[in-house]
């Protein structure tokens, strides 16, 4: 039941039991809660035998146990725990919890400090898809397995990290689940909205928000995409992790789309546009097809093309179209049931990937900024790469610093870069790789050991150009007084320079003074 009076009282019994991120991972330790993460409950378990109330509330919502009646009683209000359907008696003297009720610290990228939050969602869901659950058409409860409602997953948390974090008028969470993002946004956004085609993960957003106490700050909408919307409506923040798996069907709405292909994630990021305030940025998780013949950085600039938006597409990831395959079978616990079942689910998806000409399904993040009401000759810019490698998480400012640091190079022509003054950024430390011994180097790295944690090579001018940049003369001044110490002709490095500071800036080697 969603009763805010009876929540918020329920909030006070977490609180007060000290059931927090941070409380759990002080009693389970760091070995037990990342086991937690891997489904893995029995350390948890070991460290819960004691009869204290943080013991009772983590053995009731993490690890879905049956606690006393008694132990329920000191950890929380238990009778209208029982009343409002958050518990149910399993026997006389014994109650367990219905749904997960995880704490979640909702502290990225610098939010408030204060911010604990608990995201309510189906048992079983919290981490990870609904494999755990079993192979039948409904779970335990009674749940149509289509309508479950995952918790905090790999996913909604890469999506919270590389969220840009500014104070903003309005944001949507669209295809919120249980929540997660629109909790996050929550932190520093005037409104939010939040969207989903299940009306059950509506109502578990709405539990979320209020166990959180933010449910006067969260609207939920019914609806697929950007429907539950009025046509004109815009926000300053979009946030989706949406159905993006491409599957042969529709049979679980957490994932499943229910169009062809990577259809859904087109039509997302085509409309996104329309629906941003001039500078709002739409940014959301999403699979794409890698069809024969075809390059995917063209797939997806099709999409972005005509939404008057900058777009930077991260590709992190590529599977084969049979990982893949077997990736959803697992999640969906297709490998539970019988065998020739889960063979023809399989030659089902492999079909499908076949008819299309799908060679492979790529995984990563795109961003998109509705560009600042200025004149039609400012054109949008789009940067589609493949990077695969570790980043520095949270990656929200770093985000939106790209997309500033476009700005800046847009509004450039080469005399603008040589006039410019440029700073070299945190943490870039430079390597010199060639033959011991020998007298100058075959290359120089510049790295980065923050952010995106990029590398490039640069030449001796460059490396000795990058070591001055401290914002005090402009880049040009640089290259004269390089030329003059390496006796070399000065036009001739203004002429050659401003390829590479461009290329320096926009990988945030350098930024503006």
């Amino acid at each position: 039941m969603l009763e805010p009076t009876r929540i918020a009282r329920l909030r006070e019994a977490f609180v007060a039991a000290d059931y927090t991120a941070d409380g759990c991972l002080e009693l389970l330790g760091a070995a037990a809660y990342a086991a937690l993460a891997r489904s893995e409950s029995v350390p948890a378990l070991r460290a819960t035998t004691g009869a204290g109330a943080l013991q009772t509330l983590v053995r009731l919502f993490l690890l879905q146990r049956a606690v006393s009646y008694p132990a329920a009683a000191t950890a929380l209000p238990v009778e209208e725990a029982l009343a409002d359907g958050w518990l149910v008696r399993t026997s006389e003297s014994d109650v367990r919890a219905t749904v997960d009720i995880r704490p979640y610290a909702n502290d990225i990228a610098g939010e408030q400090a204060a911010a604990e939050a608990w995201i309510v969602s189906d048992l079983g869901c919290a981490v990870g898809g609904a494999g755990g659950i079993g192979s039948g058409a409904a779970t335990d409860q009674g749940v149509s397995r289509g309508e479950l409602v995952l918790g905090v997953g790999g996913a909604s948390t890469t999506l919270a990290n590389i969220a840009v974090r500014r104070p903003v008028r309005r944001a949507l969470d669209l295809g919120t689940g249980s929540g997660i993002q629109a909790l996050h946004a929550a932190r520093h956004a005037g409104r939010v909205v939040a969207t989903d085609v299940n009306p059950r993960a509506l109502h578990f957003t709405r539990l979320s928000a209020e166990i959180s106490g933010l449910g006067d700050r969260i609207e939920v909408r019914e609806g697929s995409l950007f429907e539950p919307l009025q046509a004109d409506e815009t926000f300053d923040l979009v946030l989706s992790n949406p159905p993006f798996v491409i599957s042969p069907g529709e049979r679980f709405t957490y994932r499943d789309g229910g169009m062809a292909g990577d259809e859904l994630c087109r039509s997302l990021v085509a409309q996104a546009g329309a629906h941003l305030e001039p500078g709002g940025y739409c940014q959301l998780l999403a699979n794409w097809q890698h069809v024969r013949g075809e390059d995917w950085r063209d797939r997806v600039a099709s999409w972005v093309s005509g939404s008057g938006c900058d777009a930077w597409v991260v590709q992190r990831d590529v599977q084969d179209v049979t990982t893949y395959a077997e990736l959803w079978l697992r999640d969906g616990g297709d490998h539970l049931g019988p065998r020739a079942d889960y063979e023809r689910r399989y030659a089902e998806w492999l079909d499908a990937f076949e008819a299309a000409d799908v060679e492979g399904v790529g995984f990563g993040w795109i961003t998109l900024r509705r560009l600042p009401e200025q004149g039609a000759d400012v054109k949008p810019i789009l940067v589609a790469e493949e990077w695969p490698h570790p980043v520095e998480q949270p990656l929200g400012p770093v985000i939106e610093q790209w997309f500033e640091r476009q700005d800046f190079l847009r509004a450039q022509d080469d005399a603008g870069l040589l006039a410019a003054h440029y700073l070299l950024a945190d943490e870039v430390v430079q390597e010199q790789v060639g033959v011991p011994g020998a007298e100058d180097p075959e290359h120089v790295i510049l790295r980065q050991n923050r952010g995106m944690r990029r590398a490039t090579k640069v030449d001796s001018v460059g490396a000795g150009f990058v070591g001055v940049c401290d914002g005090s003369l402009g880049a040009g001044d640089i290259l004269d007084a390089i030329a003059r110490l390496l006796d070399e002709d000065p036009v001739v490095l203004r002429d050659r320079a401003p390829e590479q500071i461009r290329l320096l800036v926009e990988q945030g080697f350098l930024r503006p003074a």
